[in-house]
């Protein structure tokens, strides 16, 4: 048995760019499993997964040409059946071990001792049977796992075409996400004679498809990658590849002492652009300056998305008018590929000039009568009703935030206005930023203006918040009334589906209040966006308000806050969210208190009692001090009277640290309570008065958290 480095490769069409990273990463990682299921991996096997956009290809170093052999346990049956009153085999364990391979009484009776033993199977004890099975060859394995594989591809869409099979010679319909044309698999420097997708595996593959070899022959399996490259002029790693265009885009934006993008869209640009090319070179092209009177979003975006070029900025952030291309094909003179690029790029910019041109010719106000025929939702009517909603929610948030009512309203009036432009019919994914363009082009004042683009943030994860407070009270309002209509007519997100994007909405509404700290009430919000529906939907509030506290959690999670923390805070249902990081910072500091472990044990005690009296019926709330008999329970109520009015300043004033740490002192009065007082009296009234006393303590302690919670399970 030999041990050596085992190639994999289907040799296709071009495949979908926005998939091919992932589907190079699970073509490899679904033969690396298949094939260690089958033990034809050794403990250092390693993997390399290399997709181009005409190949998805797997190097496993460390693999076996035999799998090994390996014990297999079958259990029989229980004892009781398995043998007689004398310990002898019955006919019924004969007839199973002849079932399997034990095929007569020499036999069985030499099997018996080395392979059947007993076991505790629950609360019986059974007999198994232990075999060893032979190794299988490579070819068998690989094989399996190849066609198991690609079974499992996260294809995006299925491609049928027609194929004459290598083994069979008939014509037969394969199923891809593009045609295959070829199937490369070696070990070492052996071919394993695979079949898949109608073809036999060979140990050639193909270069570049107009720079390089078109038939490359293997020697060995190791030399896959770096013959490529010099053969085939292709390089085969995806990761490789992205890393070589970074370098040249950096190197050249750097020559023209120019900024590339960054962030996210960058990113996903440069997946992209890899999963395009083989063997990327990268040059720069120009555009005619006048097309930069053009907002540079729009032009960004063009080239961005229909013709993957990186836009060039100077280094105040400012659109120039030159771009790089990331192309395909590496010559010694590139200005036909460059000049193309340019001749390509015209129109473009052409379009989104008249689009701009022509959508400046009217008021944005003008174009609110035609959203009166865009449909939002069918059961929540079109996009011309949401917006009378938005302009009432928005104007309820700016009072209770302290942003100026009218600039709110307004710009919650024209939020939506752009949906009927040229621009954002062309690109709907500039939708709120056409919108301030347009408001600042009609003399609206910038306040409104910046918050019709930023009434959608936070878009996602990481987005920025709206400027000012104009522009988070019409985001509130937008997500909101979002939330409430959908949860009005029974559209809540189920398990995974949330095809309304309900949870980005809600957390959209967490971010603005706690970052830009805005003291309002959930429940005021919440209350608002429901109103703005006049009855037209059913009041969920409670269910809504629900929702936002599960989003709150996983949000603070994300912030490092323990599940203990977070559930001893949110179980209050705080009615400000932007509070609430403050009282979980309250939280941690009183857990660093060396009273803290023995006043939330007593807390928990305290409320398990409590609860156990609302069960029985009735519960007082306030000790009368005549009827404290015992000196330890009056030592509490004293310490208690002696406290509280300074821990109710504190947290008046928002001290929630201070107002927390404050009960430190009632530790010793506490622990005194509990070792010397019964509680649970026959006398009624002392019973009741000392319940009195306990929730008192209760309610005092528990403003900012519930401290029982912080108790050790």
């Amino acid at each position: 048995m030999t041990t050596q480095t085992l190639l994999v490769e289907l040799l296709t069409e071009e495949l979908p760019p926005k998939a091919l990273k992932t589907l190079g990463a699970a073509f490899a990682e679904g033969v690396s499993k298949g094939l260690a299921s089958r033990d034809f991996l050794e403990s250092e096997a390693k993997q390399v997964s290399f997709a181009s956009p005409r190949r998805l290809a797997v190097a496993i170093s460390h693999v076996r040409s035999e799998s090994l052999e390996r014990k297999v346990v079958t259990k029989l049956m229980p004892i009781s059946v398995a043998l007689d009153a004398s310990g002898k085999p019955t006919p019924a364990l004969k007839k199973k071990l002849q079932s399997l391979g034990v095929q007569d009484d020499a036999s069985f009776d030499s099997n018996f001792s080395l392979r059947v033993s007993r076991k505790q199977d629950g609360k019986n004890e059974v007999l198994t049977y232990t075999d060893l099975a032979t190794g299988s060859k490579l070819v068998v394995g690989l094989m399996s796992a190849v066609e198991e594989s690609i079974e499992k591809l996260p294809i995006p869409k299925v491609m049928s075409y027609q194929r004459t099979d290598a083994l069979t010679g008939m014509e037969k319909t394969e199923k891809f996400v593009r045609p295959v044309h070829g199937l490369l698999a070696m070990h070492g420097s052996d071919v394993i004679t695979i079949g898949a997708l109608g073809l036999v595996a060979s140990n050639t593959t193909q270069g570049h498809r107009f720079q390089g070899e078109k038939n490359i022959t293997l020697a060995h399996a190791d030399e896959y990658e770096a013959k490529l490259e010099s053969a085939g002029n292709v390089i085969a790693s995806f990761d490789k590849r992205r890393a070589e265009i970074e370098r040249q885009l950096r190197q050249q934006a750097a020559q023209q002492n120019a900024r590339l993008e960054t962030g996210e869209i960058y990113e996903e640009l440069l997946d992209e652009v890899a999963a395009l090319v083989e063997y990327p070179t990268v040059y720069v092209g120009t555009f005619e300056q006048e097309f930069l009177e053009v907002p540079q979003e729009c032009l960004t975006l063009t080239m961005r998305a229909n013709q993957k070029y990186f836009p060039l900025f100077d280094v105040e952030g400012k659109l120039t008018n030159k771009f790089l291309i990331v192309s395909n094909m590496r010559l010694d003179d590139p200005h036909n590929i460059v000049e193309g690029n340019e001749r390509v790029i015209r129109p473009r910019l052409s379009d989104a000039r008249f689009f701009f041109d022509q959508d400046r010719k009217q008021k944005l106000e003008a174009y609110l009568p035609k959203l009166a025929n865009v449909v939002y939702h069918n059961k929540l009517g079109s996009q011309g009703e949401r917006g009378h909603r938005l302009v009432a929610i928005a104007g309820d948030i700016a009072r209770l935030i302290g942003a100026p009512v009218e600039q709110a309203q307004r710009a919650a009036q024209l939020s939506k206005a752009d949906l009927v432009t040229d621009m954002v019919g062309e690109f709907p994914e500039l939708q709120g930023v056409m919108g301030r363009y347009y408001a600042l082009h009609d003399q609206e004042p910038r306040e409104v203006a910046d918050a019709i683009e930023d009434h959608y943030k936070p878009r996602f994860a990481g987005d920025t918040l709206p400027r000012g407070l104009v522009g988070c009270a019409v985001a509130l309002a937008d997500k909101l009334e979002t939330l409430a209509g959908l949860f009005g007519i029974g559209q809540m997100p189920t398990g995974d589906k949330d095809p309304f994007a309900l949870r980005r909405a809600a957390l959209g509404v967490i971010r603005i209040l706690v970052e830009r700290d805005l003291p309002v009430k959930l429940a005021q919000l919440v209350g608002s966006a429901f109103a703005a529906f006049q009855g037209k939907v059913s009041a969920a509030q409670n269910e809504l308000e629900t929702f936002i506290f599960q989003r709150m959690e996983g949000f603070l999670r994300d912030q490092s806050y323990t599940a203990i923390e977070i559930d001893s805070v949110l179980s209050m249902q705080p009615g400000q969210l932007n509070l609430v990081p403050r009282q979980l910072a309250a939280v941690r500091a009183f857990m660093q208190l060396p009273e803290a472990e023995s006043l939330a044990a007593a807390n928990k005690r305290v409320a398990n009692i409590l609860k156990k009296n609302e069960q029985a019926g009735g519960m007082p709330t306030h000790a009368d001090e005549s009827k404290l008999v015992e000196a330890a329970e009056r030592g509490l109520f004293d310490a208690l009277k002696r406290t509280a009015p300074a821990a109710t300043a504190l947290l008046k004033s928002q001290d929630f640290t201070g107002y927390l740490k404050s009960f430190a002192v009632l530790k010793a009065p506490v622990d005194a309570f509990f070792d010397n007082v019964m509680v649970m009296s026959d006398d009624a009234g002392l019973r009741n008065n000392r319940l009195a006393l306990l929730y008192e303590l209760r309610a005092a302690m528990n403003q900012v958290a519930d401290i029982s919670r912080l108790a050790a399970q």
